[in-house]
């Protein structure tokens, strides 16, 4: 099949309704202008990603034509002042496509042209340029940036076209090049993975932040970039509320002009909550795309989901009872709680989405919410859960998704009377087959897994654990995965800012971007690993602390 003007439309148009920051990136932040290179790439790395999930879209030779160049200032990377016959950005897309195919000399590129009239009239050639010209254009006339950006264009629309299914010409690099040493062998030291670890950064952070808008308008002052400089700079340091970070901001700073701490506050009390929902939806979209084009990440798979509170509130919730619920456990304090769904086993960390918890939701709304999410960003194959998910209506809803499961059960009467007869027979593990009665003559089938937990004090029933799962006891081992969405919490509320004020929408802002921000931190951590061992170990070797020291340089501070 060929595009069509339908099918490009369709293409445009879901971009356009997933986000307004989410394509061309340049109108949504000062970030990127009309010369970015470091914006056009981004640009062919979003519109690739849609392009070819339509079906008349099976050729990257169709995508090379079709991708929207005129907003691009090509003038500012052309090292020729004289006319010439050929514009940049056509030349830019015949690049392109002797990138796609591998070819080493233009005369194959040459050939091609002269053998493929369709192709021609797709590019608007009217006559094909000769080999010398070609080799002058790119070796005299193309910066050396312009083609470094040629050859991550061509290797991003292999990699995209790859993923969906269609044909391409080579097969992409998706390793990132190894360091020459005579000793890989050695772990890398510190030095040496600050030093890999900081392009990194620098990238990941102009491809991700672009993602986050306030919306403000034009003509003011203070650069956007700012506000989102201090955030970060809140979470460098543990406990630091915004009044006190932005007066330490202007000190620590290279920016001419900060913003105030009531005046942060404000600007992000102006957003709704679905509007910082979306906006961290897209910054990890961005995210996932950047780690996915290494062969070590892992991009279907299993994922955990949790809730987590805040310290507990103390004050007055009068006005606030839906909002400041009470604690997990049964107790009489109170606490926001904040739902997520991440990345567990062998993938990167990454958490794909989070929420708030109110007052009145079920388990069932917030576990679809973050599924259709996840679901969106990932395949997933296994979800993880603690036993507060124990409700045949969730595990029925998870499973009429095609997904398997493993959730602990809560021990009611019938659990603890086969967890005795286990304890009588010495028996260390039994599985049975459980109907959970959905209402209506309905019923979910689910597997009952009791196991011997090691090193318990309990001398009763209560030595066993009961699992739930829909694809039998083989997927029990995956449980252990879970432990990293309590551990991840623990990051994540290292890298949120203090405050102590009662407004919904500023509290769940803060632990969203200290969400983004650990999901950054194991992101840059992959690729490291992956530029320094070629390889993937899921314990991190780029820190925390590391990380926040090259978030603070990329801030403007010190």
């Amino acid at each position: 099949m060929t595009t069509t003007r339908e099918s490009r439309q369709a293409v445009f148009r879901h971009i356009v309704c997933r986000s307004r920051t989410d394509w061309p990136t340049y109108d949504s932040t000062g970030l990127y202008d009309r010369t970015s290179l470091g914006g056009l790439a981004s640009d062919v790395r979003t519109v690739s990603t849609h392009w070819f999930t339509h079906d008349a879209h099976n050729s990257v030779e169709q995508f090379v034509c079709s991708l929207p160049l005129a907003y691009f200032r090509f003038e500012a990377h052309n090292q020729y002042t004289r006319l010439t016959r050929y514009e940049m950005d056509t030349l830019f897309r015949l690049f392109v496509l002797k990138e796609l195919h591998g070819w080493e000399h233009e005369t194959a590129l040459v050939e091609y042209l002269d053998t493929s009239p369709n192709l021609r009239e797709c590019l608007g050639l009217e006559s094909v340029p000769d080999q010398s010209t070609l080799w002058r254009s790119w070796h005299n006339r193309f910066t050396t940036d312009l083609r470094e950006t040629v050859a991550t264009a061509a290797r991003t629309i292999l990699i995209k076209a790859q993923n969906a299914g269609v044909s391409v010409p080579r097969n992409p690099d998706r390793k990132l090049p190894q360091r020459d040493t005579d000793t890989e062998e050695l772990v890398p030291d510190e030095q040496t993975v600050l030093e890999q670890a900081e392009p990194v950064t620098d990238h990941i952070n102009r491809i991700v932040f672009p993602a986050f808008s306030l919306d403000r308008g034009d003509g003011c002052e203070i650069h956007e970039n700012a506000y989102w400089d201090l955030q970060t700079y809140l979470g460098l340091r543990e406990r630091l509320a915004a009044n006190e970070g932005a007066r330490s901001f202007v000190y620590e700073s290279t920016r001419d002009r900060t913003p105030l701490g009531h005046a942060h506050r404000d600007h992000i009390r102006d957003l709704s909550i679905e509007q910082i929902r979306e906006m961290y939806r897209q910054a990890v979209n961005r995210l996932l795309d950047e780690v996915a084009e290494t062969e070590q990440f892992v991009r279907a798979g299993i994922v955990a989901i949790d809730i987590t509170e805040n310290d507990p509130f103390t004050g007055n919730r009068t006005g606030h009872e839906n909002e400041i619920i009470g604690t997990k456990e049964n107790t009489d304090e109170y606490a926001y709680q904040w739902a997520t769904i991440q990345l567990v086993g062998n993938a990167v960390p990454i958490v794909l989405d989070a929420r708030p918890v109110r007052k009145g939701e079920t388990r069932k709304e917030i576990v679809e919410d973050l599924l259709d999410t996840a679901e969106e960003l990932v395949h997933v194959n296994n979800v993880l859960m603690d036993r507060e998910f124990d409700s045949q209506y969730i595990l029925e809803m998870i499973s009429q998704r095609g997904l398997s499961y493993v959730v602990p059960k809560r021990m009611q009467t019938s659990e603890k009377a086969q967890a005795k007869r286990l304890l009588r027979r010495n028996q260390d593990r039994y599985e049975t087959d459980r109907e959970l009665h959905l209402g209506n003559n309905e019923w979910h089938q689910t597997t009952l897994i009791y196991r011997r937990k090691g090193n318990t004090d309990h001398d009763d029933h209560r030595q066993y654990s009961v699992f739930m799962s829909n694809r039998g006891g083989g997927f029990l081992s995956e449980y252990g995965y879970r432990w990293e969405i309590e551990s991840g919490y623990k990051s994540i509320k290292r890298f949120m800012a203090a405050t102590t004020s009662k407004d919904f929408v500023l509290r769940f802002f803060y632990f969203a971007f200290a969400c983004l921000l650990y999901s950054i931190w194991r992101a840059i951590d992959l690729l490291v690993q992956v530029e320094l061992t070629g390889e993937y170990e899921h314990a991190p070797i780029v820190t925390a602390d590391n990380t926040l020291t090259l978030l603070k340089k990329e801030t403007g501070i010190g």
